[in-house]
């Protein structure tokens, strides 16, 4: 029986699973957007969500909590001063998660984890000048 069996361990020990979800949750603050497979999505989902809590906090044990789950000290200050303000009129749900289909090697679901409120950044073409004879 699998009675008070909580969380996913990812065929894991506790080390290597933590290890995981920290970088996990490293690339989605710096990148803001990651393609990952499904249950890992749902499982760094709650860890982000309480991140961006810690950084609309503000205060110097907050910054520090987030500092012991993030292995770098940019990115908690990109969650402090740029991720965490935008979301300060909103409640909770900062991220989503969205399934995008099976990975071709495994068939294993995958998902892209974001931001509510991402944007798509699309470089810009320096406009050509027409060429009047």
């Amino acid at each position: 029986m699998r009675h008070r069996v909580d969380g996913r361990h990812f065929g894991r020990t506790a080390n290597q699973r933590k290890a995981l979800l920290r970088g996990l949750v490293a690339s989605l603050i710096k990148y803001e957007r990651i393609e990952t497979t499904l249950a890992k999505a749902k499982a760094i989902k709650e860890i982000a969500d309480r991140l961006v809590t810690f950084g609309k906090k503000g205060d110097l044990h907050s910054r520090r909590l987030a500092l012991s789950y993030l292995p770098d000290r940019e990115l908690v200050r990109k969650l402090f001063s740029e991720i965490a303000p935008r979301f300060a009129d909103r409640n909770g749900g900062y991220v989503r998660v969205v399934r995008t289909g099976m990975r071709i090697k495994d068939s294993a679901p995958m998902a892209i984890i974001e931001f509510v409120d991402y944007v798509k950044q699309e470089k810009e073409k320096p406009k050509e000048e027409k060429k009047t004879d």
